[in-house]
């Protein structure tokens, strides 16, 4: 029992450190499912880690969302002109969000069905190489900071990607944004906005899913899953707003390629 409980607290910190990191969370999860035999628990355990990352970044970013609504509510209700530019900022996150919703409403079924070693492997390397190309060809002296609606349509398709199990959506949010020259403190905050909206529809049709499942719960484990899950996602995601530069992209694209070639390797040679 006690293995199992340290099983439940190394996959928590896995999703809270991968959640953030352009490295895939799903991704790492079904890695370490086989390479490490350690078998990932099913939907109830993957709702209570969503949820704690989701729990997390509210948090963390409680501010900005509660400046949004509140600044929504001033312009739709009393046509306060001082609010539509905050206004504008929520409808190019809804236009960010759309496609991946859309494509995962679509694919959700069989998505959930390709958690296989190599097709990991492969998507893995696909993050890793374009994180390189980007960081090779960004050109750091031309960026702007307001994010545009065609920066929230790029970014929008290219985190639709991220429904494939690793695919980075961190990652896929950030290779968008750098491609419209973005800055990267305001891509990543728009990024982690559009991950909330996204995980709070997924979070409640994870719930009415898990009605139609029986499972087994280790209360302790899910528990100490939890807690780990959300600790380690916010410190995660306030170091990454602070410390997270262009030039870390390089460690992160090779870190990918790497896990990636080895994970194919391995399914190959197993």
């Amino acid at each position: 029992m006690f293995i199992d409980w340290i099983k439940f607290i190394i996959l928590g910190i896995v999703q809270g450190i991968t959640e953030i990191l352009p490295i895939s969370s799903s991704g790492h999860l079904v890695l370490f499912q086989y390479l490490f035999d350690l078998k990932q628990p099913g939907l109830a355990f993957e709702m209570f880690t969503n949820m704690a990352s989701l729990i997390a970044m509210v948090v963390l970013f409680y501010k900005d969302i509660w400046h949004l609504i509140k600044q929504t509510f001033m312009f739709l209700l009393k046509k306060d002109q001082s609010a539509k530019k905050d206004f504008e900022y929520v409808l190019k996150l809804a236009i960010a969000v759309i496609p991946i919703g859309i494509l995962g409403f679509i694919l959700k079924d069989w998505v959930g069905s390709i958690k296989s070693l190599w097709f990991v492997g492969l998507a893995l390397m696909l993050t890793g190489t374009l994180l390189l190309l980007i960081y090779r060809s960004r050109n750091q002296t031309e960026t702007h900071d307001e994010v545009t609606y065609k920066d929230a349509l790029t970014i929008g398709l290219t985190q639709a990607v991220a429904i494939f199990p690793g695919v980075s959506r961190s990652g896929s949010t950030i290779i968008g944004g750098l491609t419209q020259k973005l800055s990267l403190k305001s891509l990543l905050k728009f990024s982690f906005l559009c991950y909330i909206i996204v995980s709070i529809p997924a979070s409640l049709l994870s719930i009415y899913d898990l009605t139609q499942v029986t499972e087994s719960i280790d209360l302790i484990g899910y528990g100490l899953a939890f807690i780990t899950t959300l600790l380690v996602t916010y410190i995660t995601g306030y170091y990454v707003m602070k410390r997270l530069q262009i030039k870390h992209l390089l460690y992160f694209g090779i870190y990918c390629l790497t896990v990636g070639l080895v994970a194919v390797l391995s399914f190959i040679l197993i």
